[in-house]
């Protein structure tokens, strides 16, 4: 069973939509465009949800593409947006433009927002760590 948290949205646009869950066990609401702004050599593209919200203190919430931008030649440009706590501004998505080919449309669902609650990490200066098997290895060094 889930918690419950209260997030409050306020709409900016006339046609923005209220993030919700597509399916029961989803863990990103949907986040819709309501408009889009290109860069000057249309390399980059920013969709405005027309929302701006209040996340509680201790929780962040995190902004992916939703699985259909494959379907598309855009890449989201941070990987992964933050929204943080204290954050109450517009909700945007700026993507990457790759290559000629299929973008969103205005009221296209463009991005997820995943809420999470952030434990308080404090962090201590040491000398030495403790061992594991995996050691210092990096990049692929448990295999492909």
């Amino acid at each position: 069973m889930r918690s419950n948290i209260n997030v409050k949205i306020k709409k900016l646009h006339p046609d923005a939509v209220i993030p919700q869950y597509a399916k029961e066990g989803d863990a990103g609401m949907d986040l819709v465009a309501v408009s889009e702004t290109w860069n000057e050599n249309n390399t980059m593209v920013t969709y405005d949800t027309g929302l701006a919200m209040e996340i509680p203190n201790g929780f962040v919430g995190l902004l992916f593409p939703r699985s259909s931008v494959s379907k598309t030649t855009l890449s989201l440009a941070n990987c992964v947006g933050v929204i943080d706590s204290g954050y109450r501004g517009p909700v945007m998505l700026k993507f990457r433009y790759l290559e000629e080919g299929d973008v969103y449309d205005i009221g296209d669902r463009v991005g997820q927002l995943v809420i999470v609650e952030l434990p308080f990490v404090q962090v201590t200066e040491v000398d030495e760590l403790s061992s594991t098997e995996r050691g210092a290895g990096g990049f692929g060094s448990t295999g492909k």
